[in-house]
């Protein structure tokens, strides 16, 4: 409804959500190579994996049921390898048989060099290449220069271990005339949230497509969403470049096509900004209005100078929140209180494309009529207000009822896309979740994609795509020597707003910290809980110094979670802070536009 209230009836694509901070790179990933924004795999793979191939992850943190799983299939099948490529020493990494331990933003260049070695020693599927796939020249051209000794070089890997991690993703180890052993790789923000996300994630689909190990049960790549129903978001348009139904917004067939479903004239072409554009849109005074919902960008988006300026200069901000203590709030002009998850009635897509009903826990508190309502209704009722103006004496373009009535017409738009559910229901979903695609008429869904080897492009062939290696954005120098990366925590989620307000989920982490290699600490003459001022080219906070093995020399951590709720004050220069995105940069990836929260110098 958020998404048909600004491109159907107001006339503008200003609109993005939380998937453009969290797995638009991996959209982007997915489309250049496979066509479509649809992970090939499942869970159940993991049951039929030879080798798990973990990048950009720390899914014991970050995806604990998964991790279970993992532990599960690793029980049930000892002899499966698993490969972990992490910056950090993590618990994810601990169970890993090889731990390439890259330095940031190496990436793409690793898996250049992965290819670089199936060339050379023969572990192609050639055959797969010649008849599913178009693209493959340039990007042998490409990887003709990522050898092991450069690779060696830009990642801090040695070669021995990246001819390991390669062999054992080709599949090659199976018994003669056999099989490849089938390969699983899942990753998230590692990879997504980069000034190169793209890049990294069709390298990574380059090595599926080159090996032919994807669309059979235990391969495949598989993007782990960062987030409840982030998936869910991205099926429905819920960015400023993307129409309903994986519908691209610059495909003039696809605007008709959606403008013919809502019974409006036209959806506007012009491009929408983007998150970090928009609020930088906002701090110039281009935007004069923000409207924010079920998100926290005081908190959570980068470069926290310019998100402030935005809100501090913007006309009027509206805030639709469930939690009053969200940074956030105290720059809205007009609070509305929204229900909370365990409030509300709906749907969620997970990572392997299943949808699941969600039932309310308990209804949202009426103490008053000016109590939380839900995120639709809030909205649903600002349109019927607005019609009038816009569209006078014409039928409403928001004739729901509830949330079962929004999601029918959202199903109707899937009707011959590649995630077509005409064949689901409510009463269906009641039975059990199902994955998509589920067309009118199957009798269930595909849990698998392109077994067939056929891909929804043009010709039905998948393609390579030779991206060159890029540094990060912001590299290292004299001023500022160390890599800064985030991640999450065992026990918190997001900005805390929730997970915030229980003491006891500070038993695992109590207080924000800066985590450093014992060696960076000597060599500055630091102690545990020394306080050190941390200085980017954006920002600076005052942290607690932490000894931490996990990090090689030259790389410092802290968490994602902690804002300005936790790090309170003001600098040196009476600057407030503003948490550690006070740190962060605003670069992004020029073609899935999410920024680089990964790595900052400091």
């Amino acid at each position: 409804v958020f998404n048909k209230l600004a491109k159907g009836l107001i006339g503008t694509n200003n609109i993005d959500t939380n998937s453009r901070l969290c797995m638009s790179s991996a959209v982007a990933g997915y489309k250049a190579t496979l066509g479509a924004d649809a992970p090939p795999a499942c869970y159940d793979d993991l049951n039929h994996a030879r080798c798990l191939f973990i990048a950009g992850s720390n899914t014991a943190w970050a995806h604990p049921i998964l991790f279970r799983r993992i532990e599960d299939a690793r029980r049930a099948n000892p002899a499966m390898k698993i490969v972990v490529v992490d910056p950090r020493r993590t618990d994810t990494a601990e169970i890993a048989d090889l731990h390439l331990r890259i330095e940031p933003g190496s990436d793409v260049m690793l898996f250049h060099g992965m290819l670089h070695l199936m060339l050379h020693e023969g572990w192609l599927d050639t055959g797969y290449i010649a008849a599913h796939t178009d693209g493959f020249e340039a990007l042998q051209a490409l990887v003709r220069h990522s050898t092991p000794e450069r690779v060696a070089e830009v990642c801090g890997i040695r070669t021995e271990d990246l001819a390991t991690a390669t062999r054992w993703f080709a599949g090659v180890d199976a018994p003669s005339g056999g099989p490849r052993a089938p390969t699983l790789s899942l990753y998230c923000q590692g990879l997504n949230q980069s000034s190169s996300g793209t890049a990294k994630n069709a390298a990574l689909v380059n090595l599926h497509l080159a090996t032919g190990q994807i669309g059979r049960p235990g391969a495949g790549p598989f993007s782990l969403t960062g987030q409840p129903n982030a998936m869910g978001g991205r099926e429905v348009g819920g960015l400023a470049n993307l129409l309903s139904a994986h519908r691209d917004l610059s495909n003039p067939t696809h605007r008709a096509e959606v403008a013919a479903l809502w019974g409006v004239p036209d959806v506007p072409s012009t491009p929408g900004k983007t998150a970090v554009e928009m609020f930088q849109a906002a701090a110039d005074g281009e935007i004069k209005a923000l409207w924010i919902a079920c998100t926290n960008p005081a908190q959570s988006l980068p470069n926290q100078a310019t998100v402030r300026r935005a809100l501090q200069r913007a006309e009027f901000v509206v805030v639709q929140e469930a939690f009053a203590t969200a940074a956030t709030c105290a720059y809205a002009d007009l609070l509305l209180p929204a229900s909370t998850w365990g409030e509300k009635e709906g749907t969620v897509t997970n990572s392997e494309r299943r949808i699941s009903r969600v039932r309310a826990a308990v209804p949202p508190p009426r103490t008053t009529m000016d109590g939380p309502r839900h995120d639709w209704s809030i909205v649903v009722d600002f349109a019927r207000r607005l019609e009038p103006r816009l569209r006078p004496g014409q039928p409403s373009l928001f004739p729901y009822t509830d949330p079962e009535s929004i999601w029918n017409e959202h199903r109707e738009s899937t009707r011959g896309r590649d995630l077509d559910i005409t064949g689901l229901s409510y009463a269906l979903l009641e039975q059990a979740p199902q994955q998509w695609p589920f067309p009118q008429g199957a009798a269930e869904g595909r849990p698998r994609l392109y077994g067939d080897g056929v891909f929804p492009t043009a010709d039905g062939r998948a393609r390579f795509a030779a991206d060159a290696w890029r540094p990060v954005a912001e590299p290292c120098d004299g001023r500022f020597p160390l890599a800064l990366t985030t991640g999450r925590l065992r026990d918190q989620w997001h900005g805390m707003t929730r997970t915030g307000t229980l003491g006891r989920l500070f038993g695992h982490v109590p207080e924000p910290a800066i985590q450093m290699n014992p060696d960076d600490l000597r060599q500055r003459e630091l102690g545990a809980g020394d306080l050190v001022h941390v200085t980017s080219r954006h920002g600076s906070i005052v942290l607690p110094a932490q000894p931490s093995n996990e990090l090689a020399a030259g790389q410092v951590f802290v968490a994602m979670h902690w804002g300005s709720e936790y790090l309170g004050g003001r600098s040196s220069t009476g600057t407030p802070l503003a948490g550690v995105n006070a740190l962060t940069t605003s670069a992004f990836c020029p073609t899935s536009k999410q920024p680089e929260l990964k790595h900052t110098a400091v």
